[in-house]
C-alpha cells in the first residue's frame, strides 16, 4: 500500500462480528499505516457477551460506543458505525479509515468512502465475503495477526472421527472455500506473473516495490503472511518461476531489488 505521509486514521470496530483477543496485535498492524485519530467501538454494551472488551478496550484506549438492539434478529450497530463515519468524513480530520468487520453489509461505505479520496483499510476474519474485500484499499486477515504461540484455525487438532451420513453436495453458485494459510496457489503465480509483464522494461524486469503496489491494487487481501512469509521477496523467492536481482543504488547499504520472469 503506498503512502506519501503518515495518515490520520478513523478506526472503526464491530464488536458484534470481531473477537476481541487480538486487539492488541490488531493495533499494532494499524500503526503501520498511519496515526489512529479515532478509535471508537460499537455494540450493545449492557450484553453480557461483549463483557470480555472492557479490559481490551482501557488497554488500547478504544472508546465504546453504546447502541442499543431495538429489534431482536437486527444488527443496529451497523447504522451507528455508518453516521459516525460520515461525521468523521465530514469534519476533514482524517485521511482514511480502518473498518474492523467481517461484515460485508459494510461493502457501501467502504467504497463510497473511497469515492470521497479516502484510503479504506479493512481488517477482518478469513469468512469475510469478497465483495467487502474489493471495496478496500487493503484487507487484512486477522488470523495473520496472531501471534506465534497462539493456536489457529489451521492448527491441526485430534479429533474422533465422526460417521457421515451423506456426501454433502455443493450448491450451484456457492464459492469455493479460501486456500489454508501458507499455500502458494497457482492462481497467485500467475498473477504475479502477469503482474512483472505490466511492469516490466525491456529485459523484463519489474521493480519488486512497484510490483507490491500493483498486487495490492488487484487484489485487496494480497499479504505474503497468508502465504508464511514475512515479506515479499521471500514470496517470490520461493517460487522458481520467478528470479531476482539485487542492484546497488549507491546510498549506503541500499539496494533495489528487482523481479523477472524465467524464460
Amino acid at each position: 500500500m503506498e503512502f506519501v505521509k503518515d495518515l490520520r486514521l478513523a478506526v472503526l470496530i464491530d464488536a458484534d462480528n470481531i473477537p476481541y483477543i487480538n486487539v492488541k496485535e490488531m493495533m499494532q498492524e494499524i500503526a503501520k499505516y498511519g496515526t489512529p485519530t479515532f478509535k471508537r467501538i460499537y455494540a450493545d454494551w449492557t450484553r453480557p457477551t461483549v463483557a470480555g472488551w472492557k479490559k481490551v478496550l482501557l488497554e488500547n484506549a478504544i472508546t465504546p460506543v453504546q447502541q442499543y438492539s431495538y429489534t431482536k434478529g437486527k444488527n443496529s450497530t451497523d447504522s451507528a458505525m455508518i453516521i459516525d463515519a460520515m461525521d468523521i468524513l465530514y469534519t476533514g480530520r482524517v485521511d482514511g479509515f480502518c473498518i474492523v468487520s467481517s461484515d460485508s453489509d459494510f461493502t457501501r461505505l467502504a467504497t463510497r468512502l473511497r469515492e470521497a479520496g479516502m484510503k479504506v483499510i479493512g481488517i477482518g476474519e478469513r469468512k469475510t465475503l469478497t465483495p467487502m474485500i474489493s471495496a478496500c484499499d487493503k484487507f487484512i486477515y486477522l488470523e495473520i495477526l496472531k501471534s506465534p504461540d497462539e493456536p489457529t484455525e489451521e492448527t491441526p487438532k485430534e479429533q474422533p472421527v465422526k460417521k457421515v451420513k451423506a456426501s454433502r453436495v455443493k450448491k450451484v453458485n456457492e464459492p469455493e472455500p479460501p486456500a489454508a494459510f501458507g499455500t502458494v496457489t497457482k492462481e497467485l503465480v500467475t498473477m504475479i506473473g502477469q503482474s512483472i509483464n505490466d511492469l516490466a522494461d525491456e529485459q523484463g524486469w519489474a521493480f519488486l516495490g512497484d510490483l507490491g503496489n500493483l498486487l495490492l491494487k488487484k487484489q485487496a487481501d494480497f499479504d505474503p503472511r497468508v502465504y508464511g512469509f514475512k515479506k515479499l521477496l521471500p514470496l517470490i523467492k520461493s517460487i522458481s518461476q520467478f528470479e531476482t536481482d539485487e542492484r546497488e543504488t549507491g546510498k549506503g547499504n541500499i539496494r533495489h531489488v528487482y523481479v523477472k520472469n524465467k524464460q
